[in-house]
């Protein structure tokens, strides 16, 4: 019975909403005009209310509903970027402000999305769907609320059992609703594909800004520390070869200092080349690397490690780097004393788990190193996610998608029930009517028997017999081909399946 009341004071809530949408089909008729007159100024909001209004509905029929509706809509132009001469383009046109080619470029956005004109065809049948499904069985309600003023001996009992019937099938109703929603409103294959485009654009602008930067530290580094000290030892064994016959015993000096240089230079090109790629993750793996750099930690670090087998090599970079700037972070800003790194496997997913017990507040919209790991792990569809109330402990778990995909022993996907049973039937019965029914009553009827048996086929009429055990020599090979076909073709989607991921993954 709650049930019940609660779907029908949903259905009343959204039908009431329904008036809203007379409002706006009034205002979009306006708004058609005036912008077939060249007034195409008011376009955009008129979207933008109408898109409100399909966002509403989208919530309201995830929510109640329980069919969740996301966002069909093309990703949003980028802002526009200035030229080297600060002037912005449009098409052909320069402005001297981003103001006009960014009004454009989203104007053209709006007018060009599909979803825009399915919003609006969303919008024009909406009152009559919503009617049909949520207002119609009040007013049939209301019909039978006003019987006892218009009595009818037939009407009246009509409208009991249609009143009770509206209320039994009111939840029934209500996901009908729910589907409509989704037919119109729910992304397209066009709309995902585009915002997936869009997505790796932004990931590979970030990895070719992240690439020039680390390009740019090494370059940095090295010039300013093994190349200093080796300029350094150059002009150290200069003056050496002028003191070794006036004074071997500051030459001698000179040349200590020399090796003293030429150690701390190695010590520096070892950590440089470490913070490119460690030899220590090339040979050993993710695990003893990053034991490695528990070791090299101030703090006490616990690591535990539950891999099989080693993920893909860029893949145990960004994550090394990853959890490396969590330390970095826990030991200078977080005043953390001891660390706990988890590193595990959930299905083909990397997951690693930084935990430690320094102050908290750790905030990825704040900080540029947070902001930075998600940078490195979006290039892998990698997500960051921390958890640092203020006090403490600080949690950041990392899930790398897919990159266990090739450690594990291929799977073989079970083919569905119904093609199981397909296959044994084809199997099975295929024989019967190949053979006894088809090739053996074929050449009973050549050999011109007259003990017609068990062979259906020589029980019809002459014109018919040819024609029926031609069909039971085809249904019999029909049926054994399907038989042999089914299988081929699951096993080939299955495999075609893994190797487009394992593309994708590739790609990225």
């Amino acid at each position: 019975m709650r049930r019940h009341v609660v779907a029908i004071g949903q259905a009343l809530a959204l039908g009431l909403l329904v008036m809203t949408d007379i409002v706006l089909i009034g205002l979009a008729l306006v708004v058609a005009m005036l912008t077939a007159l060249g007034m195409i100024f008011v376009f955009p909001p008129l979207v933008g209310l109408i898109r409100r209004r399909t966002m509403l509905v989208r919530e309201l029929t995830g929510r109640w509903l329980g069919t969740p509706v996301a966002p069909s809509y093309l990703p949003p132009p980028p802002p526009p970027r200035p030229q080297p001469d600060g002037w912005y383009r449009y098409e052909r046109q320069l402005y001297k402000t981003p103001w006009w080619p960014e009004w454009n470029n989203r104007w053209k956005w709006l007018f060009t999305d599909p979803a825009t004109w399915r919003d609006g065809l969303w919008l024009f049948l909406n009152p009559v769907v919503a009617g049909m499904f949520l207002l119609l069985p009040f007013a049939v309600a209301g019909c039978f609320l006003a019987a006892p003023w218009y009595p009818n001996p037939v009407a009246t009992p009509a409208a009991a059992v249609a009143a009770l019937a509206a209320v039994i099938a009111m939840p029934w109703l209500l996901r009908g609703y729910g589907w409509w929603n989704h037919l119109l409103l729910s992304p397209t294959a066009r709309s995902v594909l585009a915002g997936r485009v869009q997505r790796l654009d932004r990931v590979r602008l970030e990895a070719a800004d992240s690439q020039a930067a680390e390009l740019r530290r090494i370059e940095r580094d090295l010039h300013d520390g093994a190349q200093a000290r080796l300029v350094a030892m150059g002009m150290t064994l200069g003056a050496v070869e002028e003191l070794m016959d006036r004074d071997p015993a500051a030459a001698k000096a000179l040349l200590a200092k020399v090796r003293e240089a030429s150690s701390t230079a190695l010590v520096e090109l070892r950590d440089l080349v470490r913070g490119i790629h460690p030899p220590v993750l090339a040979e050993r793996g993710l695990g003893d690397a990053v034991r490695a750099l528990a070791l090299d930690s101030p703090m006490k670090v616990k690591v535990t490690v539950d891999l099989k087998t080693r993920p893909d090599s860029p893949v145990e970079s960004a994550a090394y780097f990853s959890i490396s700037e969590l330390l970095t972070n826990a030991a200078r800003h977080g005043g953390a004393e001891r660390v706990w790194i988890d590193i595990s496997r959930q299905d083909r997913t990397l997951r690693v788990t930084v935990t430690d017990d320094g102050s908290g507040g750790a905030d990825p919209s704040r900080g540029s190193g947070l902001r930075g790991i998600e940078q490195r792990l979006a290039a892998f569809d990698g997500v960051l996610a921390v958890s640092s109330p203020p006090g403490g402990p600080t949690t950041a778990t990392i899930d790398l998608p897919d990159a266990l995909l090739w450690s594990e022993p291929e799977t073989k996907v079970p083919m569905p029930r119904w093609k199981a049973v397909v296959v044994g039937l084809g199997w099975g019965l295929g024989w019967l009517p190949l053979f006894p029914q088809g090739l053996v009553t074929m050449v009973v009827k050549l050999a011109g028997g007259e003990e017609f048996s068990w062979f259906l086929a020589l029980y019809l009429p002459e014109p018919w017999q040819w024609p029926m055990i031609v069909f039971n020599i085809l249904l019999g090979l029909g049926m054994y081909g399907v038989a042999l076909a089914l299988p081929i073709a699951h096993s080939r989607r299955h495999s075609l399946t893994e190797n487009t991921v394992r593309r994708l993954v590739l790609d990225r």
